[in-house]
C-alpha cells in the first residue's frame, strides 16, 4: 500500500478516545430513532416495511413485543440487517459529521513506489482511512519486502491496470472498475502494468 510506515499512515486518522459502556437497548426507542433519521412518519415506515401503522406504533412505545417475522420486516423496510435493530449506536446520538474533498483538494504524499492523496483528513476518529493511489511501481523489487498493518482493506482500480501481489495467494492482474477486499494484515504490494501508472482507491479499516 505505501512505503511508509503503514502505522503513521493510519495515525493520521487516529486518536485515542474513551469506550462508552454499553446501555440496555430500547428496541422500541432504537426503532423510532431509525425511523425519524430516515425522516418517515410511522405510516411510510409501516408501509415501507409491510406492517400496520398501530403494530408499529405499539413496537415503538413498548406495548408489544415483536414476532421474529415482524423483526424481519422492520429490518427489511429499514434497509438494515435485523442484528442492527439490536444494536445501540455508540453515541446517544447521531453526530451527522460528513467531510466533503473536492478533487485535487487531498493532502499529497509521495513515495517511490506511491503518490497518495488522502482524503477526509478533517474528520478524527475515522473508522476507516481513505485515500487515492497513484501507482508508479513497476516491479516487486522497488518494495522493501510486503506491506503489512492491521485492518482489513478495499481496493478499486479507478484507471489503467495494475497487479496486486499477496502473500498468501498468486498475484492477479486487475483493470478499471475491478475490486479486492482483504486482509491487510497479509502482506500485499501493488504494480502498475499500464503503460500509464494505475490510479486507485484505497480505503483501510481503523480497527
Amino acid at each position: 500500500m505505501t512505503d511508509l510506515d503503514p502505522k503513521s499512515l493510519i495515525q493520521i486518522a487516529r486518536e485515542n478516545g474513551a469506550n462508552d459502556e454499553g446501555q440496555p437497548l430500547d428496541l422500541g426507542a432504537r426503532v423510532r430513532e431509525l425511523r425519524k433519521a430516515r425522516d418517515w412518519t410511522l405510516e411510510q415506515a409501516a408501509n415501507q416495511a409491510g406492517l400496520a401503522r398501530s403494530t408499529l406504533s405499539k413496537i415503538e412505545n413498548g406495548q408489544m413485543s415483536p414476532t421474529y417475522e415482524a423483526l424481519k420486516k422492520l429490518a427489511v423496510g429499514l434497509e438494515i440487517s435485523v442484528p442492527q435493530l439490536f444494536t445501540p449506536p455508540s453515541k446517544g446520538q447521531v453526530n451527522g459529521r460528513m467531510a466533503l474533498t473536492k478533487s485535487g483538494e487531498g493532502t499529497h504524499q509521495i513515495t517511490t513506489t506511491y503518490e497518495h492523496d488522502l482524503l477526509a483528513e478533517i474528520l478524527t476518529q475515522k473508522a476507516m482511512l481513505p485515500y487515492r493511489a497513484q501507482i508508479r511501481a513497476r516491479s516487486m523489487d522497488e518494495f522493501d519486502g510486503w506491506v503489512r498493518h492491521d485492518g482489513e482493506e478495499f481496493l478499486y482500480v479507478l484507471t489503467g491496470a495494475i497487479k496486486l501481489y499477496t502473500e498468501f495467494y498468486e498475484p492477479v492482474e486487475m483493470k478499471r472498475g475491478d475490486s479486492a477486499y482483504y486482509d491487510a494484515a497479509m502482506g500485499h504490494n501493488v504494480v502498475s502494468v499500464s503503460a500509464e501508472d494505475a490510479t486507485i482507491l484505497w480505503v483501510t479499516s481503523l480497527s
